[in-house]
């Protein structure tokens, strides 16, 4: 009697040892209705009204398995096949909450993360880099969180500073202490202080991603360190206003706007001596007209040192809305703009679903308990299917997480099948 085929046979090794056939984590895969319903997680488009409901535990239950599947191909001796194993995890952590998933395998994420970074080159320590954030967004603020970092801080930190490793890894694993990134960025200030501009170098995307995250690890720091750094920095800093690279001004500027907020919070009567030389400089970036500069950096360099303007010389700012179901959240202050920014640039398109269902952003935006709706009331809302389906989707996970604190389980069951 032949024997049956094992499941998950597709991820096995082909002939020659060549590099496993890697399904990667598609947009289908990260809404639970779009295994069979649609194409893409982040077109609400694609959702129709009519349709038959889907099992959602069974559904649930074959992400998982592979989710599985990607886990164990991040230890594979190819490295195109851990990176596309790195690549489809980012794809779903970003995408859905799986945090009783990623409890009980928190362990064995993190050591193929600092397997892949010591292991692996710069596109792979991207990846793998990528994936820590991730997973840190997924675990919230509690300990978890903390060992991970503990585990992980000293690679990155290692790789951070390593002057030899590449420009590309070196920018994607910021996340350490603010010793750490001040040390990266202060290297374009300009040594002269009479140098009328700064130019760029092959580090200046370092420099500014090292510029970014130092400023967003400023806005928790209590306010005697940030008297600190501020003395320390603002002074320095309207001297990379002159970079000719369009987002070094960018960056130098909106972490001016955020500095002169977070003074302004220290101390009502806070002045500026230099105010009126920086005002100038600003105010000529905001309607800079230079010809050789390409049109679309003009428009988003102006944009942006319009609004810059506006906070250092009005105390000022454009508060935008963001919406995501029938709620809403109202960024009013360069750290909130901050902090969105960041997160939006980890979570990518994923961003309103986390919103509306991740509790560690929730409450980073304090923006209270996920909002569960029934049926009835999402029925009378004029919102879409796709949105809908969120809160269906994070209604679940509430009660799945609810009945599992009931279990004897754990606390952490490591990876086994």
């Amino acid at each position: 009697m032949p024997k049956a085929k094992k499941r998950g046979g597709a991820h096995q090794r082909g002939a020659g040892g060549q590099p496993r056939n890697v399904q990667p984590f598609s947009d289908e895969d990260a809404s639970i209705e779009t295994m069979s319903h649609c194409s893409g997680f982040s077109d609400p488009a694609s959702f129709t009204e009519d349709g038959p409901e889907v099992d959602e535990e069974a559904t649930q239950e074959d992400l998982e398995y592979k989710l599985k599947g990607f886990i164990d191909l991040t230890l594979d001796k190819s490295a195109k096949t851990r990176q596309a194993a790195l690549e489809s995890l980012k794809s779903a952590f970003s995408s859905k909450i799986l945090y009783e998933f990623i409890m009980e395998r928190r362990m064995t994420l993190t050591d193929s993360i600092e397997r892949c970074i010591k292991k692996g080159k710069s596109e792979e320590q991207c990846a793998a880099a990528g994936l820590a954030c991730l997973l840190c967004v997924q675990m919230g603020s509690g300990i978890e969180s903390e060992e991970i970092f503990k585990t992980l801080g000293p690679v990155l930190k290692k790789i951070v500073c390593d002057g030899t490793a590449s420009v590309q890894a070196r920018q994607a694993e910021l996340y350490s202490t603010m010793e750490c990134l001040e040390n990266i960025f202060i290297k374009a200030y300009p040594r002269d202080r009479d140098t009328n501009g700064v130019s760029s170098t092959p580090n200046t995307a370092l420099h500014i991603s090292a510029l970014l995250a130092w400023t967003l690890l400023l806005t928790i720091c209590p306010m005697n360190e940030v008297k600190k750094k501020i003395e320390m920095h603002l002074h320095k800093l309207p001297s990379m206003l002159s970079c000719d690279d369009v987002n070094m001004r960018i960056a130098a500027g909106e972490t001016l706007a955020l500095l002169f907020e977070l003074a302004r919070e220290t101390d009502a009567d806070f002045f500026y001596e230099d105010m009126e030389l920086l005002t100038e400089k600003l105010r000529a970036l905001a309607t800079d007209g230079n010809k050789h500069r390409a049109k679309v950096d003009k428009r988003k360099q102006r944009s942006v040192f319009r609004d810059v303007l506006r906070a250092v010389e009005e105390r000022d700012f454009p508060t935008e809305t963001v919406k995501f179901g029938p709620e809403r959240m109202y960024i009013d202050c360069w750290v909130k703009k901050q902090t969105y920014d960041t997160f939006k640039e980890i979570l990518g398109s994923g961003m309103q679903y986390h919103l509306q269902s991740n509790d560690f952003l929730r409450n980073v935006f304090e923006l209270g308990p996920p909002v569960m709706l029934d049926a009835a009331a999402l029925k009378t809302m004029k919102i879409s299917r796709f949105e809908r389906h969120l809160y269906n989707s994070a209604a679940f996970k509430a009660r799945t997480k609810a009945r599992s604190k009931c279990r004897d389980k754990r606390a952490d069951v490591g990876e086994f099948f």
